[in-house]
Parts: structure tokens; C-alpha cells; sequence
């Protein structure tokens, strides 16, 4: 297997800084789904450089988990750094358009359209659920009094 990786990003695409999330990627023309937005390199950060610096700075929401082993063998977690467009795609609970893909033997992350995108439309990822911030695409929860009308109209038989 070759050690080159081909990078690939589609060209069709604009970073906003003024959107309600901070900054964004956005589409200029329709994208079809499962094409490759970017691949991006990875810096896997060490374990414990992480957690006595990475922690405590604003580089720390911009990295992702990134499965690694410790020099005893165990499995851990360790944050990565990611360059490209990969640090630049927001969050979507309800609107995920982008899904990714590690390789950790390359140590590259692979961007794809989950469906069309069309021109105009923000490209989201999910974080996944340990977010450091209040979601604001997620669902508003029921007010305790709308919990209880739901509770209320279930039958059993």
C-alpha cells in the first residue's frame, strides 16, 4: 500500500463568519450525495500534553476524539487536531448533511455528503452527544405540563 493521500476537496464550497453558529461551510452549487468534500490531515495530540494544555484553551472545541493506545498497550483516548475544512463544519442534531470517516493508519479524516446539498445550504456534521456547548439545533423539550398531556393520552390495551 503507497504511503501518498490523495487530498481531495470540492470546490464548490465558501467559509460565512457571520451565521448564527460563528463561522461555517457553505455550499455555492448543488452537491451531490456521498461526494468527498475534503479529506484532511490529522495531529493526534499526546495524552497527556492534552489534558495540562489543550484542556484549557479555546483549541480544545476544535479538536476531535481520536482512539490511540498508551505505551502499556491500553486503549485510550487522545484528542487530534484537524486541518482543512474538517474544524470548520458546526454541529447539526437535526440537519446532519456531512458524515466523516476516520482512517487512523493514515491518519487522515474522509468528508462525504450524506444527500444532496444545495447551493446556499450549510454542510453539518454531528459532534456526537458529549457536547461542550447548548446545542442549538436540538429539540426543545416538552414543558412539564406538555410531558404530563403526552403522558396522559397513552393507552394501554
Amino acid at each position: 500500500m503507497s504511503s501518498d493521500i490523495p487530498l481531495q476537496r470540492c470546490p464548490d464550497l465558501i467559509i460565512k463568519s457571520d451565521t448564527p453558529k460563528g463561522r461555517g461551510v457553505f455550499a455555492t452549487k448543488h452537491i451531490p450525495a456521498k461526494t468527498v468534500v475534503d479529506i484532511c490531515s490529522v495531529l493526534v495530540l499526546g495524552l497527556e500534553e492534552n489534558v495540562k494544555h489543550i484542556e484549557h484553551t479555546s483549541l480544545f472545541h476544535y479538536t476531535y476524539n481520536w482512539p490511540t493506545t498508551d505505551a502499556a498497550g491500553n486503549k485510550k483516548v487522545a484528542q487530534a487536531v484537524i486541518f482543512g475544512l474538517g474544524s470548520m463544519f458546526n454541529h447539526s442534531t437535526q440537519d446532519q448533511n456531512v458524515v466523516w470517516e476516520r482512517d487512523t493508519d493514515r491518519l487522515v479524516i474522509t468528508y462525504r455528503t450524506l444527500r444532496d446539498i444545495r447551493a446556499g445550504e450549510e454542510l453539518c456534521i454531528s459532534y456526537g452527544s458529549h457536547l461542550t456547548f447548548k446545542d442549538v439545533d436540538a429539540p426543545t423539550p416538552p414543558s412539564p405540563e406538555e410531558e404530563m398531556e403526552q403522558f396522559n393520552q397513552i393507552h394501554l390495551e
